[in-house]
């Protein structure tokens, strides 16, 4: 068995970035930039009016002075001509600022007759005028790789920019081995159980940015395996759950190797999730076999698939982000595997759930963080500090 720090450690030499490709703006929400973007503009590309207010030159402003207001100014629509000692601009949030204004005082501290205002007593320091570029400037660069949210999206349409280079989508293709299964919606026999990993996965997936679909179930024979990948295709990753071990019906390597596959480990010292094995297909798919026990294959999907998936998109080779919340209830000493336990990270605490049985889907699904629990780590009484992953 080798540790969990040098699985991850061989996954990334079997993981390259993968090719760039052009979006329309309005898709690049969640994708990663592949590469800087520039700024086409400054932002604002003028000074402008932050209130509204009157526009006025700043000297000789002071409590009872009074201007004449000779024009408006509003957003779209600029004042053309110049603002003279004495005069003064209706203007609105958002306007251009017309030639000889440097100073909006805002409507709130004025009094106006007709054409004629007047100062009042009120008047604070601020100029309220953004400077022309003052949010960034023409040749301002967003740097890649990065996951764009929502704001980068906003900023970088007011940067004019139209189309976004982005790390295309990985494809995976996900692959459920066993006689026992039968897909979601079916009528199980006796002696079948309905294939939850593959959908948990597809939808871990498909929320890291991948384009995740599912194989047709195989069955325990090297035919039927031999035949699911050949539905492989153009995918850049084959995960396949169950059949991973070491039983008699227990397949999935032997097929594999068969077909050509380079294995590069096999079995992990960690818990839930053992029977874990990585290589590369002949066709340059990568290639992760995952555990059959529902909650085993979903904890192996946090701590290896997804540095997996970022990988492919240029983020990062690195492990699952670890936090660091004290325990609300103390945890026995551990055995020599690395063991990620759930747990519900509440009120600043972290709550392990008594039962860790690596079959039990309810206790994952109430669950938000997997504490990370060190090799013969000694019991840790209530109170103690320790690392998590957030799921």
């Amino acid at each position: 068995m080798i540790s969990v720090s040098d699985a991850l450690a061989h996954l990334f030499s079997l993981t390259s970035t993968l090719e760039t490709e052009t979006v329309p703006l309005g898709l690049a929400n969640g994708r990663v930039l592949a590469s800087a973007v520039t700024a086409r503009r400054d932002q604002p590309p003028f000074a402008a009016s932050a209130m509204d207010g009157y526009g006025v030159g700043a000297a000789g402003v002071a409590p009872g002075a009074r201007y004449k207001v000779i024009g408006e100014a509003a957003a779209g629509h600029s004042y053309a001509g110049t603002v003279k000692p004495g005069e003064a601009v209706r203007i609105f949030t958002g306007a251009p600022v017309p030639d000889g204004v440097d100073r909006v005082i805002i409507q709130e501290d004025v009094t106006r007759e007709g054409d004629v205002i007047t100062l009042s007593d009120r008047l604070d320091k601020g100029t309220h005028i953004r400077p022309a570029g003052g949010d960034f400037k023409t040749g301002q660069t967003i740097e890649g790789p990065r996951l764009l949210r929502p704001s980068d999206v906003a900023l970088m349409a007011a940067m004019n920019i139209a189309e976004v280079p982005v790390t295309r989508r990985p494809k995976v293709a996900i692959l459920s081995t066993g006689d026992e299964l039968v897909m979601p919606g079916e009528t199980p026999n006796p002696d079948q159980i309905i294939a939850s990993n593959s959908f948990g996965l597809q939808a871990m997936l498909r929320n890291a940015g991948a384009e995740a679909r599912l194989l047709p179930i195989a069955k325990d024979t090297k035919a039927s395996l031999r035949m699911a990948f050949e539905l492989i295709d153009d995918a850049d990753l084959l995960i396949t759950i169950g059949g991973a071990s070491v039983g008699d019906h227990d397949l999935v390597g032997d097929v594999a190797q068969e077909l050509g596959m380079d294995r590069r480990f096999y079995k992990i010292a960690m818990r839930p999730g053992k029977p874990l094995m990585a290589g590369s297909m002949a066709n340059g798919a990568m290639m992760i076999g995952l555990p059959g026990n529902p909650v085993s294959a979903m904890v192996c999907g946090h701590v290896f698939v997804l540095p997996v998936i970022r990988a492919m998109l240029g983020l990062s080779k690195a492990a699952s982000p670890r936090l660091s919340a004290p325990l609300a209830t103390a945890l026995p000493a551990n055995g020599p595997r690395e063991h990620y336990m759930r747990a519900r990270l509440q009120d600043g605490q972290l709550h392990s759930f008594g039962n860790q049985d690596s079959s039990l889907l309810t206790i994952l699904s109430e669950a938000n963080a997997l504490i990370v629990c060190p090799p013969n780590a000694a019991e840790q009484p209530s109170g103690t500090p320790v690392e998590f992953i957030q799921i």
